[in-house]
């Protein structure tokens, strides 16, 4: 028997508008960009549910009532679920309808979207718990397998996955860690007890999520057809597709055929004996553990590096991210709940990600990704907000005292 263990994660984050210098001590709206830019929050997240949430979820719903042996999975962020909450609610009832069918599964991550783990353990622990509520407020169930920002992992993320009692956690599969092994397996975290490791295929993935409309590459068209064989012919337990979920009509857009191409993959999948799906936790609870994963050094899924480096790989990415995190005890313990909230917003992994500076092809999908003009964009208006808001903090040091 092997399975198919489709991971979908849907993200979108609050975007800092062109803040000025001129704004610092006046304006306290960081992310409230009214214009018809790429910066308007509200736009963004309506045309994205327009797109690809809405059309991607009906279609799933009638695909899980088509064929009742699929089995599919999700993460959503916090910040993705407030603003579709609010602005997209016909999304959100069609994710709760699929999630009712009890065949889909939702993964634990941080509320935040951020890389607190390697920044701030107890912010970390902070944004998980909040997510853990949003997610039971919402969809009534309580993640058991977790799913760190941009599939972000180390050996100590493993290790406090097996402490807090989770079944498993997913990362990337990456083939300098993996060596000889396959991601097609069933791992354990280094020194784990009882939590296990779930790996990405990432060229099986990377064909749909990435190279799906590139004409250049020499499998196009990628058919339900071809792509149900490929997964037939691989060797292993479970062969997990991990994607964002937009890749269902925003970021491959419907004429390129996305949508023909999912409806027809559990048909073609079927074709193949012994072979299901799974979600992560049914994948844990079916195989056996084929061996240990050290992973000592920060692994992701983003680029070509598979590190920290599409967030934190220049100087003005550090700079960011060390300010916004030297502020942590000023703003908690200023007791203002928006002071606060801005803090974590800001900590969302996408605005490191659009002050990258990479070149060649990591530097083309940052490019696509980022609302602004230039990574020196994102990081002016970042700092000026942060710098905003480290006033506020002070004065709300300063009415404490």
């Amino acid at each position: 028997m092997k399975s198919v263990c489709f991971y979908f994660q849907v993200h979108q984050p609050y975007r800092v508008k062109r803040y000025r210098v001129f704004d610092i001590g006046n304006d306290p709206e960081y992310f409230n960009d009214r214009s018809q830019s790429d910066l308007n929050n509200r736009r963004i997240a309506e045309k994205v549910a327009a797109k690809s949430y809405i059309p991607a979820t009906k279609l799933m719903l009638e695909l899980l009532r088509r064929h009742p042996e699929m089995r599919v999975s999700f993460s959503f962020s916090g910040v993705a679920l407030e603003q579709l909450e609010r602005y997209a609610p016909e999304a959100i009832e069609l994710f709760k309808q699929v999630v009712d069918t009890g065949r889909v599964e939702i993964l634990g991550e941080t509320y935040y979207h951020s890389l607190a783990f390697f920044y701030s353990p107890t912010e970390f622990e902070r944004q998980v718990t909040q997510h853990r509520d949003i997610i039971r407020r919402i969809f009534g169930v309580r993640p058991r397998v977790f799913r760190n920002t941009e599939l972000s992992y180390r050996n100590d993320l493993g290790a406090w996955a097996d402490r807090e009692g989770y079944a498993g956690i997913v990362t990337e599969g990456w083939d300098p860690i993996l060596g000889w092994r396959s991601p097609n397996y069933v791992y354990k975290p280094k020194g784990a007890a009882n939590s296990r490791l779930l790996l990405k295929n990432y060229r099986l993935s990377d064909d749909v999520a990435f190279r799906f409309s590139s004409r250049d590459w020499s499998e196009w068209p990628l058919t339900a057809e071809k792509f149900g064989r490929w997964i037939g012919e691989v060797e292993g337990d479970t062969v997990n597709l991990f994607m964002d979920y937009e890749t269902f009509g925003e970021h491959q857009w419907e004429d390129t055929g996305i949508f023909k191409f999912l409806e027809a993959l559990p048909q073609e999948l079927a074709k193949n004996p012994g072979l299901d799906f799974k979600t992560p936790s049914e994948v844990i609870e079916s195989y056996e553990v084929k061996d240990e994963v050290d992973i000592p050094h920060i692994l992701t899924w983003a680029d070509t590096d598979r590190d920290l480096t599409a967030w934190v790989g220049n100087p003005m990415q550090k700079a960011a991210i060390e300010a916004l995190y030297s502020l942590e005890d000023d703003v908690v313990l200023g007791n203002d709940r928006r002071l606060l909230e801005d803090w974590r917003k800001l900590q969302t992994s996408d605005h490191f990600y659009y002050m990258c500076t990479k070149w060649s092809q990591d530097g083309d999908v940052h490019a696509y990704f980022s609302p602004y003009e230039s990574p020196y964009d994102a990081y002016i208006a970042y700092m000026n907000a942060l710098s905003d808001l480290r006033l506020r903090a002070g004065k709300r040091q300063g009415a404490r005292a």
